[in-house]
């Protein structure tokens, strides 16, 4: 009996010490188990910080090409707008049995031309430093669209905050019609031009300043003409042949004079348009900065 009696007791507390152990090791799975799951997610994260990175940086870089692809739309809609020049004949670069060397005024060295109108090789690299070519995402974040549809012929600039800012001004030889800071820096130019070069400050003339219209050739890129931030260029009368891989001399030195003030020469397009100046994103964000539009 007193056998029979302990027998109870002894089960019990052996199914407790079992019950313990099993309990004890249960939890020890589990414990190792959520170390493991939280080691799992906090590695899962890591690789989804670095995907969303990646993915930013894609996005950067489309936002980038796209603007690259814009700018390059816009030139190349320029170029098929206005007709094709032959190309300058050998005399006329007054070619000389020396080499080619560039001067300090930028272009190649032919012999000491100095008609105002004499077609010239450019030296590109010389221009546009520091001054960067503003496509239809800069000039609608700045400014936003002159008006509402557009067509390949002038049409008058309809947005009121833009048409405030528009003003012609009688500046010398040439009159024209552009946003007031633009007409500040145009006037500046012209002052320095006719204290340095008197002939050609006579000579200029102008083909054309506001002009709300699509870029000639495409169907969606708006002329920096629209906002009244571009101007083209004449000397007696004459117009610089487009795409004909020459510049007339005398525009050679107001290049310089509109680079200072932070415009943008169009003569250094893949196919040049020398005739072409207008204002450049560094000086549009300075306005912008300082009120001015």
């Amino acid at each position: 009996m007193r056998q029979g009696a302990l027998i109870g007791p002894i089960i019990i507390a052996i199914g407790l010490v079992i019950a313990a152990i099993a309990f004890a090791v249960v939890g020890a799975l589990l414990q190792t188990a959520d170390g493991s799951a939280e080691l799992r997610l906090n590695r899962n994260e890591a690789e989804l910080a670095r995907q969303r990175g990646e993915i930013d940086t894609l996005r950067t870089d489309l936002r980038d090409a796209q603007v690259e692809i814009d700018r390059l739309s816009e030139e190349m809609a320029m170029q098929a707008a206005r007709p094709q020049a032959m190309p300058v004949p050998a005399a006329s670069e007054v070619t000389v049995a020396a080499p080619d060397v560039t001067g300090d005024d930028g272009v190649e060295d032919h012999g000491g031309v100095d008609a105002m109108t004499e077609v010239m090789r450019l030296a590109k690299a010389r221009f546009n430093k520091g001054v960067t070519q503003p496509g239809n995402r800069v000039m609608l974040d700045l400014l936003g669209h002159p008006r509402d549809s557009y067509s390949a012929d002038c049409q008058p600039v309809t947005q009121p905050r833009l048409k405030s800012l528009l003003e012609t001004r009688q500046m010398g030889p040439i009159t024209v019609t552009m946003i007031r800071p633009a007409l500040d820096s145009v006037e500046r130019i012209l002052a320095k031009l006719q204290k340095t070069e008197p002939e050609i400050y006579t000579a200029l003339g102008t083909a054309g300043a506001l002009c709300a219209r699509l870029i000639r050739g495409s169907s969606s890129s708006v002329s920096n003409h629209s906002w009244g931030t571009a101007i083209d260029l004449k000397l007696e009368g004459q117009l610089d042949g487009f795409a004909d891989g020459g510049t007339q001399f005398g525009l050679l030195l107001l290049a310089e004079l509109f680079n200072e003030e932070g415009w943008f020469w169009g003569a250094t397009y893949s196919r040049e348009d020398s005739m072409h100046f207008e204002v450049g994103v560094e000086t549009l964000r300075k306005w912008q900065a300082e009120g001015k539009i």
